[in-house]
This record gives C-alpha cells, sequence and structure tokens, in this order.
C-alpha cells in the first residue's frame, strides 16, 4: 500500500470521508468493488450500503478473504452524480465511505455524499 493510502486507512472515519471527498474532486472517479453479480454490498444493522472508495488501490485493499474474487470498479464521478445517487437513492442504499477492515466508516445517504462532491448553486429568486 502506498504512504498516502496507508496514512489514509489509519484516519479516522470523518478524516476518510475528507480524504474520498478530497480525492474524488481531484480524479473525477470513485471506487467500488463489484463480482460476477456486480456491485458489493455492505450489511449494517439498518442500511444496505455501497462501499466507496478514493482510490483502486484502497479499494483492492479490502479485495481479501470473502471479498478476494472481486476487481476494483473506477466510476467517473459524472456518472456517479447522474445515475449512481438517484438509482441508490430509489433503492433506498447508503455509502459506505472508504471502509477498512474493522470499520465501515461514515455510512450516509448518496445524496449527501453528492452535496459534498457537488455541491448545488443556489437559485436566485
Amino acid at each position: 500500500m502506498s504512504k498516502s493510502a496507508k496514512d489514509a486507512s489509519q484516519m479516522t472515519p470523518e478524516a476518510r470521508y475528507d480524504y474520498f471527498v478530497e480525492q474524488a474532486k481531484e480524479h473525477k472517479t470513485l471506487w467500488t468493488l463489484q463480482d460476477n453479480d456486480g456491485c458489493v454490498m455492505l450489511t449494517t444493522d439498518d442500511e444496505d450500503c455501497i462501499p466507496m472508495w478514493p482510490s483502486e488501490e484502497a479499494a483492492n485493499s479490502w479485495a481479501v478473504d470473502d471479498w478476494k474474487d472481486c476487481t476494483a470498479l473506477s466510476i467517473p464521478l459524472d456518472e456517479w452524480l447522474e445515475r449512481w445517487v438517484p438509482g441508490m437513492q430509489d433503492d433506498d442504499l447508503f455509502v459506505a465511505v472508504y471502509p477498512v477492515q474493522d470499520d465501515l466508516g461514515v455510512v450516509i445517504e448518496p445524496y449527501d455524499v453528492e452535496q459534498r462532491l457537488a455541491p448545488k448553486k443556489q437559485q436566485k429568486h
């Protein structure tokens, strides 16, 4: 793991969320994992989540043990904002932002992530 990815994986969930937003804006890409059935899902007590990472390396660090058959999937930021956010909202799916082993990270609604990644301009009345 590169130094930046290793450092980031040691951060608090909130700091990883900030790092995720910063990386996604800079690289215009988000990363998740997929297997033969499609995107992987994580389940908390209350929510079904799709995990998202800031880099291919960070996503691949999760692809071990039960997840070893998964591959990293890059999602262009524009596509994520246009298609994934509405689709996830419709399916009541949450985002697990930058999970690391033993810590799912910040679990948040896709709309809230969208607000961080592409703040809407305030409409003038």
